[in-house]
Order: C-alpha cells, then structure tokens, then sequence
C-alpha cells in the first residue's frame, strides 16, 4: 500500500505493478471479511477509497481502469459485513467512479463498469441508498448509478442490455418512495418510453423475419425468427417483473406507452391495411405480439382496454395509424355495432356462409404470409376488431386463423380481463355465465332469476356497459380514439352467437390445417357447456353434415394407399386429440403463429406420390377425429379414451397368407415360405443384372405385402424371402406394349411424420430419403401376369375389407 502510494504517475513502465497492488488488494481485504477484520480497518485508515481515486486520474493506461474496475467490483459484492458497505459508499467515491469519463469504446472496459455498476445495486436498500443519491427539499434530485445506467439500456450487446435491466429492476424494489418518484418523473420516466420503443422496433424486425420465411424455409431462417421472438418474450417477460416492483405509477407508464406507441398505432391497423401501405408490420406478426403482450403484461388496465379497443373499427385507429388506408374514405358512419342482426343467429343455415363473409384468396394452407390482405379493403375498414378476427378464422389462410384463435384464446385466459368484458367480446364461457345469473337470482336482482331460466340467456347490460363505458371513455380521452358504439355492451348475446358461428364454420372448412381445427374446437369446448340443448340448431346441422361428408370420404381413403396404417393413425389421433380439446389451456405458444407449419416439401414430392398422399390421409384422420369428438360432446356423452374399434380376427385357414405361413409379424428378408401361390418372374434391380423368383402376394388382417422369394433348390415349393414391400399403394397395371410386364409402385413402409424425432422440429420436412420405388416383373406369359395382377387386387379388398370391419363402429355413430 505503501508503494502504490509513492506512485505519481502510472504509464507502460510502472502499469504492471500498480495492477498487481489493484489485485492484492482485493486479494487481502476479500480474505479480511471472513477471517479478520482488522484488514478493513486497515483499508479505511489508509483510505483506500481515495487513493483508487488518485489511481484513476494519473494513469493512462485502459488496463489499470480495467483492474480497478474489477477490484472495486469484488470489495463491493464480497464484504458481509454492512460497516462496510457504508464505508465504501460513503464520500462520494462510488459516485465519482460513476461519472468518471471511461473511454467506452474500449468494449472490454465498457463490460467490467457495467459489472460494477450491477455489484452496487445489488448492495442497495433503503439505508444503502440515501449514500449514492442528492436530495433537496426531501426529492431526490440526482441519482448517478440510475442515470448512467440506462444511457447504455439499449446497447447493440445483449449482455450489456441485460446487466442494466437486472441493475434497473434492483433499484425499484429497494421501495423507497422518494426514489420511485424520482425515476417515475420527467426526464428519467423516458426510459420507459424508450423501452416500449426498442421493443417496437424488434417486433418490426420479426416482421421483416416473418415475411421472407416463406421464401427461405431454411434451418438459418427459422432460427432467426425464434432468436428474434425470445428477445421479444424477454422484453415483455422484463416488463412484467418491472411492474411487480410495485411501483404503482410505472404500470401506468408501460401501458400508456404500449398502447399509444404500439398497439393502437401499429399493432391494430396492421390487421385491416392493405399491400400498398407503409406499414412496418405484418397481420400475423401483429397476431402474434398481441397473445404476447396478454399473456406476460399483467396488467388489468391494459388487457381491459385492449378487449375494448376491439369492438371499434380500424377507421377509428386511423389518425393514430402510421399508414393511411389505400382508398379510404372517411365519414361519420363508425356505427357498425349498431346495425341489428337475427339475435338467434348471424349465420344463415346454408352451408359455408357466414355474416362475415369476406372472400379470400388463401385456397391453400400450405403457406405462411406475411404480406396483407388487400380485398375488400373498404369493407373492413369499418368492420370492428373483433369481427376481423372472426373473418380471419372463417376465410383467412392457416396463420391468420391460428393467429386469432390464439388471441380469442388468449383473451378468454386472461385473468385480468373483467368478464364483462369477455362477454361483450362474445368469448364468456356458458358456466361462468350461468354462475353469474345464478347469484344474481340468489341475491334477488330482477332479471337474473328472468334470463337464468330463459332459453336465450344472456348477461345483464348494466354490469357489462358500467365497465365497457369506463374503457371506452378511456380510450376517447387518453388516446384519441373515437367512434360510435354506444350499444356495443348492451348486445353481448348477439356477439356471442358470431363467435360461435365463425367457429362452426371453420369446423367445416376444407382449406385449412387440421391442428388448427383443433385450436377451434378447444375454443368451441371452452365456451359451451356440455350439452347438445346449448347448440343452435343450424350450428348442429353445419357439423353434422361436415362429419358425414368426412366420414364418406375416410370410407374411401380404407381403399386408398395407406389403408394398413390407418387404424393406428386413428387411435394416435384420438388420444392427442381429447388430450387438445379437454385441455384447460391451448395447447400451442403463440410463436407457432408465426412458423411455417411441418408439411411435407411439395418441390421435392409430387402429389401424386404415397407420402404425400400419407399426409392428406393423417390431415383427414385428424379432422375425422375432432369432428367426431364434437359429435359426441353435443351428445352429451362421455368420451371414451380409445376410439371404437373392432379387435383382429384370426387369420382365415384358407388365404395366401395360412398357406404361405405367414402371420402378422410379417415377411422379414431370410424367411422361409411356402411358394404354392407364387409364380415365376424375373426383376432386375440392378442394370444388366437379373434375377429369377417368385411373386406373391399375401395380407394378414389389415396389413399386406408383394413378397419376391428366391426358390430353394432342394426343398420344393419353399423359397427364402428376399424382398418385402407393403401391398396398398403397388398400384399395379400390366405394361401397354409388353404383355408379360407387371409395373408396382412400392411405397415406404411408415410416414415420416409419424415419428417427430427423427423429423424437423419446425418448418418442412427432409423426406427426400424416402421416395417411392418401382418394381417391374416379367412373367413367363400372359396369363401368369394377368394372374398376379388378380392376386394383389383380391388381397387388398382382403385387407381393405379387414379395416372397414374394424373400424365400422367409429364410422357408424348413430346422430
């Protein structure tokens, strides 16, 4: 110590002993704080605290600041002992430090001040506090640790970023009022206005991400989409644990400024804007960043207004957009809420109609867009938010509608929503409804007892337009958002019976993916009790008839290519199906919004080749399934855990398959069988190289093969199995110029998204290993060929026949 004193000056030559003194420093007083304390005493006779000070001002170099850095870091983090701490606070020094001009260009340098600013408030509490801050008149009047802090809360390091936010969080729990007020006031309340900033600028850049994931459905793309949502999730994740510091005025801040910085000017009018605009933001991305913000911010006002900035039209967001709309006209007619629809119902009975029919091109759900719809562009900008979604679900591709079901979803889980204001959405659940009437009768307030009892009940408008009105004038006031929808609380029944019209009429789509159905039929589940009296009868007649057109096309599918691997598909899908659908919250994260759903690669696979008709076989199990399932909730019945199906039957005594002596393990290479059906041919795998056997066709119960056996020369009518392939999907067809020639088309034997490990975990999928084969066989003449063709169309009716008796009782449900 008393060498580093004599030092006047710190330069290349005497560095290297001054950063040694720096480090036995730390060394010594870190060994004193346990074992004895007359080190420390020691350090604030000499004041060490000062003389760091002297250190810092007559070197020159960036390894000794480094070093001291480092030494101050660990006497503030390891010492005990409070005494200590105080001393070390005291004075000034931890301030001076603070503002000490550090070339921060150094990114090492930059590193270890953020570490020391962290090591500090992580020693603060009430008492610590008052040491770092200046007060005048019983305001803090500056607080160097937090100022300089958040001038690097936004940094291009991640690293750097996290250290402020972890070192801001440590402020705002210390619970002192004069310094909650201090960081909630002009200008350091910026912070939180410059946070909801940077956060809109990475959702603008998951944009980006999004709408060029089609075009490039690489690993690299998908990895970059999920690095970019984690950083998103972290941000809300770290508003949330900022709101629980408790400090009552930063929950207002954050929603005030998500509100007027994200959601109302980008988040909302990016669900209606048409292509040509300048929004920064995509419908789905906007989708997405709303489950989000719902399911992480918990905060009540925020989730409140956001439900009741729903029932307004985009029109209403207009002076708040970034964008104008293309062709929009403005005009005094926001009252779209107004106009009164059939209360019974907003669908008519016909069949694919909806009251919110807006005519998309997505006739595929094979791809996520990004990019905007453009039709009817006019029409909805005066269509309520809340209606959008709905069309959304009813005529927009794959990610628009998992995206709004994932935020009627999201909304229906929200604890902090009022149910008032589920109810006014339409997405109340019937038991909590009838719960609510059901008080209300107990309690004797008028028309609760009147509408619990009626067959149209609904929720009493005073509650539901008390708080809506509340909200709504909110939003008007505060936010600038203005329109007419005065009875949009008052007609929650009629809002309801459009969210369940828009989910049965996506329970009868054909263009979108099953998993999706699912997420309907969830949503459909949560918000209808358990019993067929609850549904309308137009809703009843919708699904029936979309259950009997599935079920005659499942009949034909038992005939089709993959007939062995259906009854398994079946009862894997049941089970994950019931598990979906009973489930108490959606199954799915909202990031699967946004990533290309795992189909197979449409470049690499032709549709007419067995994978792809593998796929559309397990989408039409799948869809099967949940349309089943809802057939026997409206029931009321119980949903059993397995589907109903036939057990196996044995093996008849007279078929190919007794005779050859096969059972339902099946042919594996090197089996010996009988070759009493089999018939000569040849087959060449190999260029110039063929090879003699003998063809057999055979099933066992629902499963079948073409067997070629090499015959054995000294056992007669015995032959050892040298190939196997399954039976369904040969498509056999005898060659047009060559008689004697057999073509069979030979499928692999599973599908690939039948076993998720071994596939992508997102995106599409790498089946470019599994292709179909062909074989061709030459027979001896004619008639052995014409009879091996009759032979593999006789065993598959064999095995197709198997399976319809199977599954006869899931096909046969009586309705």
């Amino acid at each position: 110590m008393d060498q580093l004193q004599k030092v006047q000056i710190v330069n290349e030559v005497n560095k290297d002993f001054v950063i040694e003194a720096l480090r036995s420093i730390a060394e010594l007083l870190t060994y004193g704080d346990q074992h004895d304390s007359s080190f420390f005493e020691f350090f604030m006779e000499k004041q060490v605290m000062g003389e760091f000070i002297r250190i810092l001002n007559i070197s020159k170099t960036v390894t000794v600041s480094l070093q001291l850095l480092q030494t101050i870091s660990i006497l503030i983090q390891n010492p005990k002992s409070e005494h200590a701490i105080y001393y070390m606070f005291s004075n000034e020094h931890v301030n001076y430090l603070i503002t000490y001009s550090f070339d921060f260009g150094n990114e090492e340098l930059l590193s270890y001040y953020i570490s020391f600013l962290r090591a500090i408030s992580g020693k603060l509490n009430k008492n610590t506090v008052s040491l770092l801050v200046k007060t005048q008149d019983e305001e803090v009047v500056s607080f160097p640790l937090y100022v300089e802090a958040i001038r690097f809360a936004f940094h291009e390091e991640s690293m750097i970023r996290t250290a402020v936010r972890s070192l801001a969080l440590n402020i705002y729990h210390v619970g002192d009022d004069f310094l909650n007020k201090f960081v909630t006031s002009a200008p350091h309340s910026d912070y939180f206005a410059n946070l909801v900033s940077f956060f809109r600028e990475q959702c603008v850049n998951l944009s980006k991400l999004v709408s060029e994931c089609p075009k490039n459905t690489c690993s690299e793309s998908v990895s970059a989409i999920l690095a970019t949502v984690d950083e998103i999730e972290d941000n809300l994740y770290y508003f949330s644990d900022v709101i629980s510091a408790g400090i009552p005025v930063v929950g207002r801040l954050i929603t005030d400024n998500i509100l007027q910085f994200l959601i109302l000017p980008l988040l909302f009018p990016a669900l209606q804007i048409d292509v040509d605009s300048n929004m920064k933001i995509g419908a789905v991305t906007s989708l997405y960043i709303l489950c989000c913000i719902l399911r992480i911010v918990k905060i009540k006002d925020l989730a409140n207004t956001i439900a009741a900035a729903l029932l307004y039209p985009l029109e209403a967001f207009a002076a708040n957009s970034e964008a104008k709309l293309n062709g929009y006209v403005s005009g005094n007619d926001c009252a779209h809420e107004n106009e009164e629809p059939n209360i019974d119902s907003v669908t008519p009975g016909d069949a694919g109609q909806f009251s919110l029919d807006i005519p998309s091109k997505a006739s595929s759900s094979l791809v996520l867009p990004e990019d905007i719809i453009t039709e009817n562009n006019f029409y909805r900008s005066h269509l309520p938010l809340r209606e959008t979604l709905l069309s959304y679900v009813t005529d927009g591709d794959d990610a628009r509608a998992l995206g709004s079901l994932s935020v009627l979803a999201t909304l229906l889980q929200t604890k902090e929503l009022d149910e008032s204001m589920l109810d006014v959405l339409g997405i109340l659940p019937q038991r909590k409804q009838h719960k609510k009437l059901l008080l209300q009768a107990l309690v004797g307030e008028g028309s609760g007892e009147e509408q619990l009892f009626s067959s149209e009940s609904g929720s009493l408008r005073d509650g539901v337009s008390s708080e809506l009105d509340g909200y709504l004038q909110k939003l008007k006031e505060q936010y600038g958002v203005s329109c007419s929808v005065a009875e949009a609380g008052a007609r929650p029944r009629i809002h309801r019976n459009q969210v369940l019209d828009a989910l049965v009429n996506l329970l009868c789509r054909s263009n979108i993916s099953a998993e999706i159905l699912w997420d309907g039929g969830w949503l459909l589940r949560q918000l209808l009790p358990y019993s067929e009296a609850e549904f309308k009868n137009h809703h009843l007649k919708l699904l029936k008839d979309s259950y009997r057109n599935c079920t005659s096309v499942l009949l034909q599918e038992i005939k089709g290519i993959w007939p062995d691997l259906l009854i398994t598909v079946l009862c894997d899908e049941w089970k994950k199906c019931k598990r979906a659908i009973e489930a108490s919250s959606p199954r799915k994260e909202p990031k699967c919004i946004l990533l290309p759903f795992q189909k197979l690669n449409s470049e690499d696979l032709p549709a007419e080749s067995s994978l792809a008709a593998g796929e559309r076989m397990n989408e039409l199990v799948k869809v099967f399934v949940l349309l089943h399932q809802l057939q026997i909730f409206s029931l009321s019945r119980a949903l059993p855990e397995q589907p109903p199906v036939h057990p196996p039957i044995d093996i008849p005594e007279i078929s190919r398959a007794r005779t050859a002596g096969l059972d339902v393990s099946g042919p594996k290479p090197g089996t010996e069988i009988r070759l009493v059906h089999a018939l000569p041919c040849r087959i060449a795998f190999e260029r110039g190289k063929e090879r003699h056997l003998c063809f057999l066709a055979a099933s066992v119960g629902t499963l079948g093969w073409v067997l070629l056996a090499e015959e054995l020369p000294l056992k007669q009518h015995y032959g050892i199995v040298r190939v196997a392939a399954p039976l369904a999907g040969t498509n056999p067809r005898i060659d047009d110029k060559h008689s004697r020639w057999l073509h069979l088309r030979i499928r692999p034997s599973t599908l690939p998204f039948l076993d998720p490990p071994k596939s992508a975990t997102h995106g599409k999928m790498k089946i470019k290993s599994l292709v179909d084969g062909r074989w061709t066989l030459a027979f001896r003449d004619d008639e052995s060929c014409k009879t091996a063709l009759s032979m593999i169309f006789e065993e598959i009716n064999r095995q197709s026949s198997e399976v319809e008796r199977r599954v006869k009782p899931v096909l046969d449900l009586e309705l």
